[in-house]
């Protein structure tokens, strides 16, 4: 799992001495070791490692405990690297016939932590990854550690075994203090809040008559009260759970749009744009003009809106055409570049600046093969169908 943060320093507590007898591959080794560096097991012992030592391999699978390898001691047989121990485990998943305590790893964890607290040394056999340990390596030990897994699939790879084995032991040792919490960002609401915002709840509910049958009514009620009570809201979620009703009631309008700009006023900064960017008198440069047409493409007018959700949504129109920010002189606001359509929204009550330049695009437009096709925005916004069916008559096809 990832998420180590780097701005953290590691806990450095005494543990146990991880001892690896004669392992195999050094991916194993290092994956050992970061099993290690997890839980802060830093004493590692390998003996007779089977392709050498140092190991590249066992350095690339570490990934960050390299302080783990570079501290590594290297024992030519078991009975060297278990001398100074004063309790010995040893871990199989197979019974040896032997008569000695065998215990999970939380109790060896336990009996651990006690000795090493007495100033005594720890060691833990792990065994070879094919066949583990031998029975004469066992003997040396004074308990064996054994894991409650699936009999039938008891194997475990070399780091699974370390890592189970840490875990339990720094689970002891810090008394199962987790890394993190998320804080508590607001206090539980009160009584008081829960009630004002089930009123609000229910006058809105109310207007659009969703408590019914009206002998149902207290049913529901209570019902409902028992979804946010189970909840156990903070403050904060009664702030936003008032706003979310607030606002499924009074409709999408303003921000809600996407935007910052309600319709009138879209349509006033759509004006500006067309006397002032379109017809090229802007003195500063084109970045100003670019700017509000990007504020105006986040906030449409409401005939763009209802013109746009309906090329979008209606299967007669749907991917024919884009909508465009009026920002150019040549540029229409919706075009079908298939058919070479262009559909233009006009407004009551244009200056003249504006029809000008809309006549000289459709003259532009046309040379170029273009339909110009115009609709008030009014119209639009009253009653759409007339428009569109105007709309559909010029597609290949439509009876003309």
């Amino acid at each position: 799992m990832s998420g180590t943060d780097k701005t953290k320093a590691g806990l450095e507590l005494t543990g146990p001495i991880v001892i690896l007898v004669e392992p195999q591959l050094g991916e194993n080794i290092g994956m050992a070791a970061r099993a290690m560096g997890n839980f802060a097991l830093s004493r590692l012992r390998i003996v007779n490692p089977r392709d050498g030592w140092p190991n590249i391999a066992a350095q690339r699978a570490a990934a960050g405990a390299d302080h783990i390898l570079d501290g590594a001691e290297l024992f030519e047989t078991v009975e060297a690297a278990v001398a100074d121990c004063s309790l010995l485990f040893a871990t199989t998943a197979r019974a040896h016939d032997q008569a000695k305590p065998v215990v999970g790893p939380e109790a060896a964890a336990a009996e651990t932590a006690g000795r090493i607290k007495a100033g005594g040394t720890v060691g833990i056999l792990f065994g070879r990854e094919r066949w583990g340990l031998t029975n004469e390596e066992v003997g040396l030990s004074n308990r064996i550690i054994t894991f409650p897994v699936n009999p039938g699939f008891a194997s475990l790879n070399l780091a699974q075994a370390v890592l189970l084995v840490g875990y339990e032991w720094f689970k002891l040792s810090t008394a199962g203090a987790l890394p993190f919490a998320m804080p508590e960002r607001s206090e539980p609401a009160s009584q008081h809040q829960m009630q004002a915002f089930f009123d609000h709840l229910v006058r809105e509910l109310d207007k659009v008559e969703f408590l019914r049958p009206a002998e149902k009514r207290d049913t529901m009620l209570v019902n409902l009260r028992n979804i946010f009570t189970r909840m156990e809201p903070t403050k904060q979620d009664m702030h936003t759970l008032h706003g979310v009703v607030m606002a499924i009631a009074e409709g999408r309008k303003g921000p809600a749009k996407g935007g910052v700009l309600d319709g009138e006023q879209a349509t006033r900064l759509r004006a500006l744009l067309a006397e002032q960017g379109q017809g090229g008198a802007v003195s500063d440069g084109s970045s100003t003009v670019r700017g509000l047409a990007r504020l105006l493409r986040r906030n449409p007018t409401d005939a763009e809106r209802v013109l746009w959700q309906a090329l979008t949504r209606d299967r007669r129109f749907a991917g024919l055409f884009k909508r465009q920010t009026p920002v150019g002189r040549q540029i229409p606001d919706f075009v079908s570049f298939v058919h070479r359509i262009a559909l233009e929204l006009t407004n009551a009550g244009e200056s003249d600046a504006i029809i000008k330049d809309r006549a000289e695009r459709r003259i532009w437009l046309q040379a170029r093969g273009y339909r110009v096709l115009d609709m008030a925005a009014a119209d639009v916004e009253r009653d759409l169908a007339p428009e569109l069916e105007r709309l559909q008559a010029l597609l290949p096809g439509s009876a003309t």
